[in-house]
Formats: structure tokens, sequence, C-alpha cells
């Protein structure tokens, strides 16, 4: 009895863990106190504007009349045959979505999800290439050089056989070829433009532009992604990451832009050994001469540039035979150009680099990675750059350290706690959630500060906004009925027992699911999943669905009470102020009370 009051009413979807970023923890209140209600009621109000906004943004778009491109051309079949590999089941899904957005009349935005690795670039090239075929001009923006260099390898050599023109726009070009670059751009002679956030500026001008891809998205800044929303109302857009930050992926997963998942590795790919641990000179020289004893190469990371040399220094007195160099952001661009080359061609062993590698080197043959300073690093950061080796089927090695008797601060000890535990193949969205709950998130839009976040918590705050869009969209969530709280008093036993769930953890999970199942469907998967994890369901859980669906069919009609009174069942509602009674002739009360709601239900409607 208590769990079912405890469970449904006030609830345990009232009970939400806290998530964001501040240092202090926000003021407690009861959960009938007052102070709690303004502060929802607050954050509500907030978050009802940023659905409105949103809504308005993509409402916008989805009167757009875009580019609808033509199907497959047989040129399209022969590019794509070119590749080398074969596809996984998730690229050839993720293609097949891209190519039918492409083809609608309405804009594509679509967001793909893939970890490092994974092929999100394949994916890519195929959409630019199909964009291509029907004289669309297409941009690749990308955050850093080093990564425009290699796609720009990548697909000038996938598409020059096809007399497609693939130029680059970043720092490794010089002023007059940046020049002639614009000109050749608006002119339409070049298909496909490579670059870094110097594709965004006012003088970058196309001819007749069809398709936007963004790769690693959540390495742009809001200022980036407010001129990328100039292009969204026209162009077809194609956003991809490896670890997507949360406004990105919670506003595709409430459907307002769509979303395609690479959850499968590449043959033969295997994870990451991870190790982290105090810097200790003899463990990294055992590292770094057993990558290079099997003719491997091997990456430093030292995220400082005024020291960088006396590290690669160190590196060469533990390894004195190693071809040991080092590179940063603030070498010319020629510089990085040519160590990379080099480092592509094993005329380098070893390369001491800051944190430009995060973004973009794809080297097959380095398969060890060592970080110093990993505390300092941020959770996605490290995952990005650990992503740098194990791209073949090489058993790949990372060593994640941190300075001797350094006492870590809370934040850091749970980002290497994270590091070391997600090792798995399709760690990106964990890690993506593991670093929200650690440092939070700002707001969805990106320019308003996450103050109301702050005070109700990440989890509450996205369920209000999931709510509000829901209510912006289509009109459905009524916040007199629909989510009003239902009280049933019933002497039923419906609970989860320890016999059926141990795992306390898992046990919460279940509850939250199941208190959050608001229609037939969800409470149809929640069942299949408690049997096919736990077995079949004890007559207690089975109850608790029951009493679930009962909830859901008084929302609908509006009734807030259910209880038993001298054999009867009572119904009060909130819409028709009398008691609407039922005399008790079942012995499955749950299945008589559903029975009777259901008919109640028809009766109103008609």
């Amino acid at each position: 009895m208590v769990l079912i009051y405890l469970f449904l009413y006030p609830g345990l979807d009232n009970v939400k863990k806290y998530m964001c970023d501040d240092d202090t923890l926000p003021k407690l209140n009861n959960l009938g106190n007052k102070d709690w209600h303004k502060t929802k009621t607050k954050a509500k109000e907030h978050v009802e504007e940023i659905a409105k906004e949103l809504v308005l943004l993509y409402a916008k778009r989805d009167k757009s009349i875009g580019f609808s491109f033509s199907d497959d051309t047989p040129w399209q079949k022969e590019f794509e045959d070119s590749f080398e590999y074969e596809l996984t089941e998730d690229q050839a899904v993720s293609i097949n979505e891209v190519k039918l957005d492409m083809q609608d009349i309405k804009p594509m935005d679509r967001l793909l999800c893939g970890d490092v690795g994974y092929g999100k670039t394949e994916v890519a090239i195929r959409a630019a290439f199909k964009a291509v075929m029907d004289s669309k001009q297409v941009a690749y923006l990308v955050p850093t050089t080093i990564l425009s260099l290699q796609q720009f390898n990548t697909f000038k050599t996938r598409m020059e056989k096809f007399s497609i023109n693939v130029e680059m726009l970043s720092r490794f070009r010089t002023a007059k070829q940046q020049k002639k670059i614009l000109k050749d751009l608006i002119d339409g002679k070049i298909d496909v433009l490579i670059g870094t956030h110097r594709i965004l500026s006012k003088d970058v001008l196309f001819k007749d532009l069809g398709l936007l891809i963004v790769d690693e998205e959540h390495r742009f800044g809001v200022k980036a992604k407010e001129t990328i929303k100039l292009f969204k109302e026209t162009i077809d857009i194609l956003s991809m990451t490896a670890t997507p930050i949360p406004r990105t992926l919670h506003m595709s997963m409430v459907g307002i832009r769509g979303m395609s998942s690479i959850t499968t590795p590449p043959l033969e790919r295997m994870p990451v050994h991870t190790y982290v641990l105090e810097y200790d000179n003899y463990i990294v020289k055992n590292a770094i001469e057993r990558e290079l004893s099997r003719d491997g190469q091997v990456f430093y990371i030292s995220n400082r540039v005024d020291n960088i040399d006396e590290i690669t220094n160190k590196v060469r007195e533990l390894v004195p035979y190693a071809r040991v160099e080092y590179a940063h952001g603030q070498m010319s661009p020629r510089e990085i150009e040519d160590i990379m080359i080099r480092y592509i061609n094993h005329e380098i062993d070893v390369i001491v680099c800051t944190t430009i590698l995060e973004s973009g080197i794809d080297i097959q043959n380095a398969n060890t990675i060592v970080i110093e300073n990993a505390d300092k690093l941020g959770l996605a950061a490290l995952y990005q750059i650990r992503g740098r080796v194990g791209r073949s089927n090489k058993l790949a090695y990372a060593y994640i350290t941190y300075k001797k008797n350094k006492s870590l601060s809370e934040v850091a000890e749970k980002r290497l706690k994270a590091i070391r535990d997600f090792t798995e193949f399709g760690s990106g969205f964990k890690i993506a959630m593991r670093d929200l709950e650690i440092r939070g998130a700002g707001n969805i839009l990106g320019k308003a500060q996450h103050g109301h976040m702050a005070s109700v918590g990440y989890e509450l705050y996205l369920s209000m906004l999931e709510k509000a869009i829901s209510k912006e969209k289509d009109g459905k969530i009524d916040d007199n009925i629909s989510l009003k709280e239902v009280k049933i008093d019933l002497p039923i036993s419906a609970y989860i027992p320890d016999t059926y769930i141990p795992n306390i953890m898992h046990k919460i999970t279940m509850y939250h699911k199941i208190s959050e199942a608001s229609d037939e469907q969800e409470i149809t998967n929640i069942v299949d999943e408690l049997l096919d994890r736990f077995g079949d369901l004890p007559k207690e859980a089975n109850n608790l669905i029951k009493i679930v669906e009962v909830r859901n069919l008084c929302r609908k009609i509006g009734i807030t009470k259910v209880y038993i009174k001298n054999n009867y069942v009572i119904f009060e509602s909130d819409i028709d102020t009398r008691k609407l009674k039922y005399y008790i002739s079942s012995n499955d009360l749950l299945l008589f009370i559903q029975i009777n709601l259901k008919e109640l239900l028809t009766k109103i409607s008609n």
C-alpha cells in the first residue's frame, strides 16, 4: 500500500536526479513547499518561451520549400562501389535516411551520431556526391585545420576521377590562394568546399549552395551556430558528432531534428585498452618501446605550448633511438602540414602535440597514446583524443596520466573514472551524458544563461522542455488534465519485489520508466524489457503495470482520484464534481476498474 502511494502520489516521477555544474548545491525545499513551487513555475515559464522559439524556428523550416534532389544516378552507384570497405548495417541505414531527406522538398536537418572511427565520413561523402550530381555546391565545415586537411585529401582522392572540383579554405591557404578560391566559388567552379570557421565569413559566397555538412558539431561555439542558423531555412544540413552536446541530442530526441545513429563498430575493430594512472617515466618508456617494437607510432599529448620543446626532449631521452617531433596550433600552417605529412609517411615515430589532435587525425599505424595532465582536460576531449588510436585491427593502448602525488579535484576524479569505465564500443552517448552530469549544460538555444536549469536540475528542466515543445508542436498536452496527478488508493500490493530485481539502481530505473509511461505502446515496451531482462513478472509487478494503465486512463478523462469505500469503487473528477460509483463485481479489481474507465472514456468521447 505504501509503495503505491510512494510511486504514484506524490510519485517517484516527482523525484529527479539533480545534475548541473554549479559549485554549490541548490537550496533544498520540501515537495509541498511554496518556494519550490515558485522555482518550478519560473523555470516552466522560461522553458515555455524557449519551446515557442524553438518550435517557431523549426516550423518555419518545415514550411520552407527547399531543393528536392533527384534519385541516385548511375554515377552515384559507381562512386559508392569505389569504397574499399564493406558498409556496416548502421551506415547503410543512415545513408538511406540522409538520401530520403535530401530527396524531400523540405530542407533536411539531420544529426548523425556515431562513435569515433565508425564511418560518419562515408555517409557525408556520399551525400556530398549526390548534391554535386544535381549541380549543387557543398560546404563541409570542420573545427580544426588538421581535420580540414585530412578531409580535403579524402574527398579529393575519392572524387577527382569524377571531375568534381574539391577545394579547401583554411590557414593552410595563402591570402592569394584564398582570393582565387573565393572567386572560383562564386563563379561555380568549385563543387565542394572544405574548411574551418573561415567558410562562415561574410566574404565566402556560393553560386548555388545545396548542402552544408558540419563535422564534429559539438566543437562549434554559440557564435558559429548562430551563423549556421542563417543557412537553415533554405538548404539541407547534415550535422555529425561522436559526443553530442545535450541540447543537440535532446532536440533530435524530441523530434525537432531528424537523427541517425551508427552504433556498429567496423569489422575487426577492437576496444582501446585504457589505463588511468599517475605519470611514471618507466611505464611511459615501456609503452612507447612496445609500440615501436611492432613498427607502430605513438601520440604523446601535452597541452601546454610554452614547454612542449622540453617535453619533446624528455621523450627523446626516454627513447633515444625514436624519431620524435612536436606540433601545436601556434605553429604556421605550413610547418604543421609538413610535420603531419612526415608522420603519416612514418618518417616520425612519436609526435608530441597539443589537443590539435582531438579532431581529425586518422592514422591507422598509430596505436599507442600517452596523455599528460589528463585531469585538466574535459571528458569529451579525452574521449575524442583517445579515439585517435585503435582505428585498425591492431590492439591499441591509451595511458591517461596525471602528476604523481597530485590531489585531484572531485570533478577531475569523476572525469578520469568515466574515461576508464567507458572503453567499450559505442560509448560516445554515455560519455556525453556523463560529461553532462559532471559539468551541466547551457540553454537549449545556446545564448541564454542556464540559471533556470541550475535551479531545478537538468533532468527536470528537460522534462519540462519536452512537455512544452510537445504542447507547442501539436497541442496534445493539456496542463489541466494530461499532467494532473492521479491519486490511486487501493488495497492492492503493487511494487517491484527484491527477489525480482535485486539491484537497487536497476529497480529505481525501472520505477522511473514505469512511472513516466504515458501510452499503451510505452507500457508494452517496458513489459517486454522486464520479461527480457528479469523474466516473468511477479503478481506485484504486474499490479504496478496495471495501476499505471489505470492512471493513464484517468488522466484522459479528468479523473483525479480512485479509491474504495463500502465495497464501491469511487472515481472523483475535477470535470464532474459528482462521485462516479461502481459496485465491485469482480475478483480482479484492477481489470474491473480498467473496463469501467474505458466505458466512461467512451461515453465522454461521444
